[in-house]
């Protein structure tokens, strides 16, 4: 009845000519409502198209049987969230020594940081077919070794993105992706938001004062846990977090250095304390200063290859990277390593595009299904108000406490 058709009834009150894409903006844009179901705030078209888009994508990719070997039993409860409903999954302690020949052969799952020399020596025939399961970039509120569960994870079929002793899939992303300018477009508003909201990977709360001189260049230096296979593998040459304070203090004599250190290590749960002569290299300990407020505060990051040195790029600060990290060789950040693989330069909503958008995938804690990044932040914002109102009732809570014990006791004197 618009012009668009060859109507074999006719409406009599439409007797307006109307061109498909007003049509379109009329039943898509002007008629319906949409909302996120995860959040249950509104949404655009776009953004709804996105979120179908990635789950869709998210699910494919991962379609199938899948054999994951040697995961406890908290990470169970949740990894078969992040496989999505077309897969099937069957657990196994370890994996197996042959599979079948006249079967379907399942895909291997296991968390990366099982793969060591010993595994790789007892599975060399499995090697090539693993896929591999590590901690997301935006993981939760509060840390893994408190066993918070994660709202991102990847999984990665040729390697893993903190190894770069062999190509991962989020570096052939990087490499070969042809990011429209839709997809970099959404990187940047992921970028500002994450920015402006002060999230990070696990959002761990802090102190939010601090005072930093006025007249000095101002370095941070995170601390990493030591053990972790992320300097095993990626930062051959400087390992510990004592030697990167010296080669920091060496290169920058004058700059006004700040250390902070990993809350894994804080809680003594991880290795990575400073030995007592480091102590020595830096001007300022701010470990227990919200990373977000450091960020935001400092003019370079040198590191290793903490994710602090992404989240400092989001912020666009400068970054030294000591290792050889996902974000480093892109022509965004100074390096002390070179990657003859990583031979493109990259804008950094480009990068920020590959690395939260397309490599990991997103799991709403609620319903279990799979969303998307901005879905993600929208659900850590949301929980940040909750974590922040708690906080308020419990200082109130205290407050009464306090009056009443100082008119029944003080008072009375």
């Amino acid at each position: 009845g618009w012009g668009l058709t060859h109507d074999q009834l006719s409406c009599t009150r439409r007797r307006v000519t109307r061109r498909l894409e007003e049509v379109f903006a009329a039943a898509y844009l002007r008629y319906t409502r949409y909302a996120n179901p995860y959040t249950g705030s509104a949404a655009t078209l776009e953004e709804t198209i996105a979120l179908i888009a990635d789950q869709k994508r998210q699910q494919e990719r991962l379609r199938g049987k899948w054999l994951a070997c040697g995961f406890s039993s908290w990470k169970k409860r949740f990894i078969g969230h992040f496989l999505g409903p077309a897969a099937t999954i069957e657990y196994q302690k370890e994996l197996p020594a042959a599979l079948a020949v006249d079967v379907e052969k399942p895909n291997l799952l296991v968390w990366s940081s099982r793969i060591n020399d010993d595994f790789k020596a007892r599975h060399r025939d499995h090697l090539a077919a693993l896929w591999r399961m590590e901690d997301g970039f935006i993981r939760s509120i509060g840390l893994g070794v408190d066993l918070a569960q994660p709202l991102s994870l990847v999984i990665d079929r040729q390697g893993i993105y903190y190894d770069p002793s062999q190509p991962s899939e989020l570096e052939t992303l990087l490499n070969t992706a042809d990011f429209s300018d839709d997809l970099l477009e959404r990187a940047a508003h992921l970028r500002e938001r994450l920015v402006a909201l002060k999230l990070s990977k696990y959002n761990v709360p802090g102190k939010e004062v601090i005072e930093l001189p006025a007249n000095k260049h101002i370095i941070l230096v995170p601390g990493q846990v030591e053990s972790d296979a992320s300097i095993a593998t990626g930062s051959p040459e400087i390992r510990t977090n004592s030697a990167l304070l010296k080669a920091v203090r060496h290169a920058n004599p004058n700059a006004f250095i700040v250390y902070k250190a990993h809350p894994d290590v804080i809680t003594g749960a991880r290795i990575g304390a400073l030995d007592t002569n480091a102590k020595r290299l830096y001007d300022l300990d701010a470990s227990h200063i919200d990373i977000t407020v450091l960020l935001a505060r400092v003019d370079a990051v040198h590191t290793m290859s903490s994710l602090t040195g992404f989240e400092a790029l989001l912020r666009r600060r400068q970054v030294c990277t000591y290792g050889l990290p996902f974000y480093a060789g892109w022509g965004l950040t100074q390096d002390a390593m070179y990657c003859p693989r990583r031979n493109r330069a990259l804008s950094l909503d480009a990068l920020v595009a590959g690395t939260l958008l397309l490599y990991p995938n997103y799991v709403d804690p609620d319903s279990r299904q799979l969303c998307n990044a901005e879905t993600v932040v929208s659900l850590l914002e949301q929980a940040k108000l909750e974590q922040v109102k708690s906080h308020k009732h419990m200082l109130t809570w205290k407050q009464r406490l306090y009056r009443c014990y100082r008119n029944l006791f003080i008072g009375s004197h």
